[in-house]
């Protein structure tokens, strides 16, 4: 029996969501084997259904671990481990009610001398929301309500989406409407914001546009979310954060002088597992061709960049950069190169077991570059398990 989500069942019986009774697609039971699921499972994903970061000293979980988890569940057609990972979200993240509230963006152990009472606990430590974690559970629910035939799901994703709307956008001059990545601390003066480039994947913003086409501002997401990837890497190499001025356009972040580094290195991923029709695909695959070439060149990615003048530093990306690019060579065509971007990751795993962000970036890069999931024009996930799994 599922858990009813506080408020979701009055809400769907006054009947106020037109979009809940969109067609379902036919139930499937089939799964395809995911052996790297089955690892993401057994060393990160607590029997409750925390995505746990180990490498942390307070073993924290964030809601974009949460978020990539329900989606790689949705993927591997896991409803089980799907169902603790909402719940264990909505009770712990989101104050109980993902339809009243977004999820916090980090939770963890509180040592005693920051404790309200002075001893140790566990929960919130940062009450605000990040928008990447939003946006993809808000795609993953809807897609879930879709594949799974599941209303509810179709339900709370529609509501977190209309929320993501009203709590983590604005209107920019030359943009548009804009996702920011929180609601609070990135409004920097009158007319300046701080974006960031990996938050915004065209295709979950395609998506969620199109199953809320009757709702405004969707389709200037997606424009100023194309923008922000495209014009913020005037050297190819994208960087992990900017700012955009009213007057001014996109400029340098300060804090993090333009580097290209962590989060950066899931901008290449989305532009590799973009489906083959995407109006912004061949635009975006070129702009980018100075990481391709600098992967070619060396045999790996680099750590980190200076995005200003396209000088990269002296270290060479771990396992999970390898799995994130692999994808995106393979996009351009670079077949031999993805593989080998591949086998780097597995033979590094080998050595040492990768952490929480480098397996979810293998999940996502591997994952796709064996077929177990791509993405149709519109957004929409085609998992295999619904399409025929890969041969193996």
């Amino acid at each position: 029996m599922w858990r009813a989500l506080p408020g979701l069942t009055r809400w769907l019986a006054a009947g106020a969501l037109a979009c809940a009774c969109m067609a379902a697609a036919p139930a499937h039971a089939a799964t395809c084997a995911w052996t790297d699921w089955d690892t993401f499972k057994r060393t990160l994903i607590s029997a409750d259904g925390r995505v746990i970061d180990a490498s942390t000293d307070d073993k924290v979980t964030v809601s974009e671990g949460q978020a990539y988890g329900l989606f790689f569940a949705l993927v591997a057609n896991d409803r089980a481990t799907f169902d603790k990972l909402l719940a264990w979200t909505e009770n712990n993240l989101a104050q109980g009610d993902l339809i009243a509230h977004l999820p916090a963006w980090i939770w963890g152990r509180i040592p005693a001398d920051k404790a309200k009472d002075g001893k140790e606990t566990w929960g919130v430590i940062d009450t605000n929301s990040a928008s990447d974690a939003d946006l993809w559970i808000a795609y993953t629910l809807l897609e879930a309500g879709r594949l799974w035939n599941e209303r509810r799901f179709t339900a709370l994703g529609t509501l977190t989406a209309r929320r993501i709307m009203r709590e983590e956008t604005a209107a920019m001059r030359g943009l548009g409407r804009t996702v920011l990545p929180g609601p609070v601390g990135f409004s920097l003066s009158e007319g300046r914001w701080r974006v960031n480039p990996s938050y915004v994947p065209l295709q979950v913003m395609r998506r969620l546009a199109a199953l809320l086409a009757k709702e405004s501002g969707w389709d200037q997401l997606v424009a100023s979310s194309s923008k922000v990837i495209l014009e913020t890497a005037p050297r190819g190499f994208s960087p992990d954060w900017a700012e955009y001025d009213n007057s001014r356009g996109f400029l340098p972040d300060t804090k993090t002088k333009a580097e290209s580094a962590y989060n950066a290195i899931r901008v290449y991923l989305w532009a590799g597992t973009l489906a083959a029709d995407d109006p912004q695909r061949a635009r975006i695959l070129q702009q980018f061709m100075p990481l391709a070439d600098y992967v070619a060149a060396h045999g790996y990615p680099p750590e980190r960049v200076d995005t200003q003048t396209g000088q990269p530093g002296p270290n060479s990306g771990n396992a999970g950069f390898s799995a994130a690019v692999a994808p995106y060579l393979a996009a351009l065509g670079r077949t031999d190169q993805a593989r080998a971007q591949a086998q780097r990751t597995r033979e590094m795993a080998a050595r040492e077991p990768l952490g929480y962000y480098s397996q979810a970036l293998a999940l996502f890069g591997l994952g796709h570059l064996d077929g177990l999931y791509h993405f149709a024009g519109d957004g929409a996930l085609l998992p295999a398990w619904k399409t025929g799994c890969p041969a193996r």
